[in-house]
């Protein structure tokens, strides 16, 4: 049930043209919540894995709606921290927020601020996948500065198949992906998203994946139930720009589909 204070506040992209916003933006000013490549279920199992306990320090990524953070905070964490360089975005979040312990600050995921050793547990969603290897890399290696020795840290992303997807092909993917949705994103193969944990210093515990079937019909009434489902369709027909824009990234999507996925990695951070 989304709230009324929810409906009153700006969701990211409010002054941005359909046909230049992102993606991601686009879904969420139609009313779509859940916008992460696996859907609910593979949220669920991330947080699952990372087991977040009464203790725990947790520290969010790139919440951008606030539905994991929501799902974390029912956990009764010691602390949450949420890193958001979207300001209508950190707004959302912090209308979630409750106590002195919850917080939302406006920054950049690969230099945040936060003192070294201040989260046991870390995790970000659908946010690796749209930033160059090189930043890709530089966000680990905060998340690894902040967490404590053992710390848990989770990723859900898409992702690329084969494992032995030829060069030329996972170029073509990456373009048409960028295209239709306005994001540069970069999605690695199973094995490249391991690759890149272990090299950053963290031990693979958990790995999960589900199909990418963000805009399929079943997926979608799955995450976002049949009322908001026909409340997003409603929207979509009085936009016809928006429209454009979904049925584009649908196109692509069906037509990479086996190709695309979403994966799940939980693991422990470990010395380099």
């Amino acid at each position: 049930m989304v709230s009324q204070e929810e409906h009153s506040l700006e969701k990211p992209g409010t002054y941005i043209d359909f046909e230049k916003m992102p993606g991601h933006w686009v879904l969420a000013q139609l009313g779509k919540r859940v916008l992460r490549p696996g859907g609910l279920e593979l949220t669920r199992q991330m947080l699952s894995a990372l087991d977040i306990q009464a203790n725990d320090r947790v520290v969010e990524f790139a919440p951008g709606l606030g539905v994991t953070a929501q799902m974390a905070l029912r956990c009764n964490p010691a602390s949450y921290t949420a890193v958001e360089r979207n300001q209508d975005a950190a707004k959302l979040v912090r209308s979630y927020l409750e106590g002195p312990n919850q917080a939302c600050i406006v920054g950049q995921a690969g230099d945040t601020g936060l003192p070294s050793n201040s989260a046991s547990v870390l995790y970000c969603e659908a946010m690796l996948t749209m930033e160059a290897d090189h930043r890709k890399a530089d966000i680990l290696q905060e998340a690894h500065r902040l967490l404590d020795p053992n710390g848990r840290y989770g990723i859900h992303e898409l992702c690329l198949l084969p494992d032995d997807m030829p060069e030329i092909q996972k170029a073509e993917i990456q373009k048409a992906l960028a295209k239709a949705i306005r994001v540069n994103a970069r999605p690695l193969t199973p094995s490249e998203w391991r690759v890149l944990l272990e090299t950053e210093g963290f031990q693979i515990q958990t790995e999960a994946m589900a199909p990418m079937h963000l805009l399929a019909p079943r997926r979608f009434i799955q995450d976002e139930g049949f009322r908001e489902t026909l409340r997003f369709i409603g929207n979509l027909l009085r936009h016809p720009t928006a429209l454009r824009r979904v049925l584009r990234m649908r196109s692509v999507f069906q037509k990479y589909h086996n190709h695309l996925a979403a994966i799940m990695l939980v693991g422990r951070k470990s010395e380099r």
